[in-house]
């Protein structure tokens, strides 16, 4: 089992930014991939970003290219969604995922340990 926290949600003014943190404790954290996935009311929750195991290799949604940034730090059980020129339509909650398998993957169903999410909010 894998236990994840996440925090650094906020309200935010449209341009702004904030980072997401996400800590997992339990099992071996430097084994997992690891994903973030948002959810705005009404909507399905869909993919934002991935990283594997080494860090060496991340994935982005088309929506968030260039704007968002993830990073781990295996040290510290920690994983990170840095959040550029933030837009209205970036407003979900944000979710921190962990997937058993090594390698990144954008696929939600893979996604083995989730956390209870935090909250972002962007004004226009």
């Amino acid at each position: 089992q894998v236990q994840l926290v996440e925090s650094g949600g906020g309200l935010v003014q449209a341009g702004g930014s904030l980072r997401l943190s996400c800590v997992a404790s339990g099992r071996t954290f430097l084994w997992y991939a690891m994903g973030w996935f948002r959810q705005a009311p009404g909507k399905e929750r869909e993919f934002v970003a991935a990283i594997s195991w080494t860090g060496s290799n991340t994935y982005y949604a088309d929506s968030v290219k260039g704007r968002f940034a993830i990073s781990r730090d295996n040290a510290r059980n920690t994983v990170y969604l840095q959040m550029n020129s933030l837009i209205p339509e970036d407003t979900a909650v944000y979710y921190c995922a962990a997937d058993r398998g090594i390698t990144a993957t954008t696929e939600i169903d893979e996604y083995d340990f989730w956390g209870q999410g935090t909250q972002v909010t962007v004004s226009s």
